[in-house]
């Protein structure tokens, strides 16, 4: 069975961006064996001076190096990410630079870095409280994962996203969740 990482960076139980990834993920399932990383209960660590100097020296813990491979032989990845500050939760950034590991999902010839991650299609959940879209210049979060898809060679980036939830009535929150995941279904059928 084809392997999918889920990284799910919401970080309150009530999370809409949960409610949204939850159904996806529970169809993503019959397709893909998946594994789950959830970041509001890790611990990684900022990546500070300390640990550059021991990535300079060849060091890195064995178990980051072991999750980085498995990002980096999964056929699909899933990110669930609500929008935090413009962006999303400081969580996710300390993640992926822990899992940004030279020779493991990304090597460089000294003038040009090359991906070594093979999943084809990436898939981003966010729910934003704001009326702020996908591709507008104060949505951050979209062109940092694009850029970091380009670092590690992943594929296809396609975004779920339900926005001004934080300005909209309960009853228009349940329809802008359940929209969504309309939209992400239709994703999931080819994904």
């Amino acid at each position: 069975m084809k392997k999918l990482f889920y990284i799910d960076s919401c970080m309150r139980p009530e999370s809409r961006t949960a409610k949204i990834a939850g159904a996806l993920i529970e169809e993503l399932g019959k397709k893909y064996e998946i594994e789950t990383v959830r970041l509001d209960s890790s611990h990684f660590p900022v990546v500070r001076s300390g640990i550059i100097k021991d990535r300079d020296n060849g060091f890195v813990p064995q178990e980051y190096a072991d999750m980085a491979r498995r990002i980096a032989q999964a056929d699909r990845i899933v990110i669930a990410a609500p929008f935090w500050d413009m962006s999303f939760p400081s969580a996710l950034k300390v993640f992926f630079e822990n899992m940004s590991l030279f020779n493991i999902t990304f090597t460089s010839t000294d003038t040009v870095c090359k991906g070594l991650c093979k999943a084809e299609k990436v898939l981003y959940v966010t729910t934003r409280g704001m009326n702020i879209r996908t591709g507008e210049p104060l949505e951050q979060a979209t062109p940092y994962i694009r850029a970091l898809s380009w670092l590690w060679g992943l594929g296809e980036l396609h975004v779920v996203a339900a926005e001004n939830m934080d300005y909209s009535s309960p009853e228009q929150i349940e329809a802008k969740i359940a929209e969504a995941v309309k939209a992400g279904l239709e994703i999931c059928r080819d994904f």
